[in-house]
């Protein structure tokens, strides 16, 4: 059901529901799964839209199927000064250390920048701020633009339900027109979380480049809301996200009244959280999945966004074949570390990586 303004609504709903039951009780790396699958040929869109037109750039042919081993499991880690946020470079295999349910595991496979960018832009239309403006617009294709022939990029927008504006694609021209064709803004619909990121990790395992890096980037002032009544659990939304292997990152334009919106949104599910009712935070996903929130002015955007795909070009991948080898689809606890003599060597540093991940069955 829309409202005219969704963070009031919840907030009086809260107070009529929320408050009385304080006062009566106050004494989702990658598992690889094993599938064959086609990526982008030159004459041929990996793009689900029947709107979508045109040609992808040639890839590689080497690349034109894939099959990926059920056991391995890649993982994602950014090195970062912890002082300075710089990024740390020139480490090697043996630098780093992998720890599954605390049990030292063997990496196998390691690079750095070596695979291609699947990334899944969503774009926020709900709320009572529009954070897509035409300078968070510019800054998003200029993104886009630096990425690499390679990488694929798609396009989802949400508020109630979610839009696939624009399937993975390496065709920079049909990403543009995709940013130019983003619907308006609409203050009466909600910012319907839950149902984004079980749509996203859908789409992602099914088009997703499945040898590529998968990343999705929320850009939205609202990085929390309670489950939206018609869709998935919020949880299960993340246990999806956590099995299709994706890494979350958000982009926040910081404007007027952005950080009272969101500032409300975060109050209201911790007191609503006291009252059992379900919610998701983009926060928690990023931290999760080893990606990370970043914001700024919308007139910044373009330092922040570079600053992005910095880091997620800069990012090592790490595989191993766990010592568990049990099919028992359980979620397995997930430590990312560098030697002792590296941090030494390095000063203080900060490593963000996925913290689990999902066993096959």
């Amino acid at each position: 059901m829309k409202h005219r303004n969704p963070t009031i609504f919840l907030l009086f709903v809260l107070l009529a529901i929320v408050f009385p039951i304080l006062l009566i009780t106050s004494d989702r790396s990658v598992t690889s799964q094993t599938r064959e699958r086609r990526i982008n040929s030159p004459d041929e869109s990996k793009s689900n839209n029947e709107n979508d037109a045109g040609k992808t750039p040639a890839v590689p042919a080497t690349a034109e199927f894939v099959k990926v081993d059920v056991d391995l499991v890649t993982v994602d880690a950014l090195v970062l000064q912890k002082n300075t946020a710089r990024i740390v470079g020139g480490l090697k295999k043996e630098d780093f250390l992998i720890y599954e349910d605390g049990t030292k595991q063997e990496i196998t496979h390691f690079s750095q920048d070596s695979l291609p960018l699947s990334v899944l832009l969503l774009i926020d239309r709900g709320g009572c701020l529009d954070p897509f403006g035409d300078k968070v617009h510019h800054a998003a294709v200029e993104a886009v633009s630096r990425l690499k022939p390679v990488d694929e990029v798609a396009v989802m927008t949400y508020h109630d339900t979610t839009r696939l504006l624009q399937g993975f694609t390496r065709n920079r021209t049909l990403i543009e027109d995709a940013l130019r064709r983003i619907p308006p803004h609409d203050e009466e619909a909600d910012h319907c979380l839950n149902k984004l990121f079980a749509d996203a990790a859908d789409y992602m395992i099914r088009a997703g480049n499945p040898v590529g890096r998968r990343v999705i980037v929320v850009i939205t002032g609202v990085t929390r809301n309670f489950d939206c009544l018609d869709g998935p659990s919020g949880k299960f939304a993340a246990q999806a996200i956590y099995e299709s292997g994706s890494v979350v990152c958000g982009i926040i334009p910081k404007e007027m009244g952005q950080g009272l919106e969101n500032g409300i949104m975060v109050w209201a599910t911790r007191m609503g959280k006291l009252g059992g009712q379900p919610y998701l935070d983009i926060e928690n996903l990023a931290n999760e999945t080893g990606g990370e929130l970043l914001s700024d002015k919308p007139e910044n955007l373009n330092t922040t966004f570079q600053t992005l795909m910095d880091h997620l070009r800069s990012r090592y991948n790490l595989a191993f074949v766990s010592t568990n080898k049990k099919r028992d689809g359980t979620m397995r606890k997930l430590k990312i570390d560098v030697q002792p003599q590296v941090a030494k060597s390095q000063g203080k540093l900060v490593v963000k990586a996925r913290r689990s991940y999902v066993a096959p069955n």
